[in-house]
């Protein structure tokens, strides 16, 4: 999904509509982090439309800190970059509703091939369109078994490509970590070595020169042997490290306002089904977002927010469209701002805490921010 990035608004009642925020400032400081771990290009994936963070303000951000190709799981996903002036070369790897070949030649997206039956529909359509040619990097399998061809097919491959040459380029090879994040090498040797096979595959088949690209965001911080000419980073882009080895820099903030607030006695249940009972006299705020919005609705104890420097916990169940949080000693008035995350630090709870909350990763608690929450640029 699209999103669109503006300033915070300010309500007529002056409060503020929730807002994932994005901070570019973190994006480009992340990719500098990256480029002093590799000699390899950097490819920016802004997948799920910049993991949820605007893809053209993060490509925007990763390009101007030295990002020399973006990533996206769909062709059709390159117009809207293409449209803001992004020159870029693009790769896109997934294609799930499939690949529109004049599109993608006009975009100049190259587009990666990682089943037989894919390669042969790209050469069909290549020819049927005269839309050549398509450059094209083949995906190995390098032991995820989640897509990509097996080594033991990349003969009947490479017949199938240099059948197609002239509607086709093989331009690329590429393939998956599939232990990246334990910040092993050992664990990755395997899918290096068969990294390597298939680009000598490709080689003697008589294409090149080639773009080899195996590593993530882990590999490229851990492991120099994946890095060969191209490193891909995604959820490093946005402050994710996800073999936990490296500080990033946080690149969202979500806010929203306090809504309503209340002094309630010790003995006071708390939304839905009371599953929260208070124990003491305390200050409860009511924050407008919930799990329709992306909150995670399972959380565990310690769940928080931050209102005016203070980490507030969730109490209750999270509801559709509201959180209720124990403020204490201090009585919210309507309209302050609860930052549910952010990079801050101190009393901001941060993605990864949200994660661990939720029993769930980073990458989950950003791109399932909510289509009603507004989008701004920090």
């Amino acid at each position: 999904m699209t999103t669109t990035l503006s300033a915070p608004r300010l309500t007529l009642s002056r409060m503020h509509a929730p807002t994932l925020h994005t901070i570019p400032g973190a994006v480009s400081a992340n990719v500098e982090r990256m480029r002093s771990a590799t000699d390899a290009r950097i490819m920016a994936v802004v997948k799920a439309d910049g993991y949820g963070l605007g893809a053209v303000a993060v490509a925007r951000a990763a390009v101007d800190a030295g990002a020399e190709w973006l990533g996206v799981t769909d062709a059709e996903d390159a117009a809207e970059l293409r449209s803001a002036g992004i020159d870029v070369p693009i790769l896109a790897w997934l294609n799930p509703s499939g690949v529109d070949v004049a599109r993608a030649v006009a975009d100049r997206v190259d587009i990666a091939v990682g089943s037989m039956e894919e390669l042969r529909q790209l050469v069909a359509d290549a020819t049927a369109l005269a839309a050549g040619p398509v450059r094209v990097h083949l995906h190995m399998d390098t032991g995820m078994a989640r897509g990509g061809v097996p080594l033991g097919d990349w003969a009947e491959l490479l017949r199938v490509a240099r059948s197609g040459r002239g509607r086709i380029d093989v331009v690329g090879v590429m393939g998956h970590l599939p232990g990246a994040d334990a910040a092993d090498p050992a664990l990755n040797a395997p899918a290096v070595l068969r990294m390597r096979q298939a680009r000598d595959a490709v080689l003697r088949a008589g294409f090149g020169p080639l773009l080899v690209h195996l590593a993530a965001t882990s590999g490229t911080l851990t492991d120099p042997a994946t890095h060969f000419d191209l490193v891909r980073v995604g959820a490093g882009l946005v402050g994710i490290d996800p073999s936990e080895t490296v500080a990033l820099h946080g690149a969202a903030r979500l806010t929203a306002s306090v809504v309503h607030s209340s002094i309630v006695p010790a003995g006071t249940p708390v939304g839905y089904g009371g599953a929260f009972v208070t124990e003491r006299a305390t200050r409860l705020s009511v924050v407008g977002v919930g799990y329709a919005d992306g909150i995670p609705r399972e959380i565990a104890a310690g769940a928080a927010v931050a209102i005016d420097g203070i980490r507030c916990p969730i109490v209750g169940r999270v509801s559709m469209d509201q959180i209720v949080v124990d403020t204490g000693d201090a009585l919210v008035p309507r309209g302050a701002t609860a930052v549910v995350f952010g990079p801050e630090g101190g009393a901001v709870p941060s993605a990864q805490e949200w994660a661990r909350w939720a029993g769930s990763i980073p990458h989950t608690i950003v791109t399932g921010i909510g289509a009603r929450v507004e989008r701004a640029i920090a």
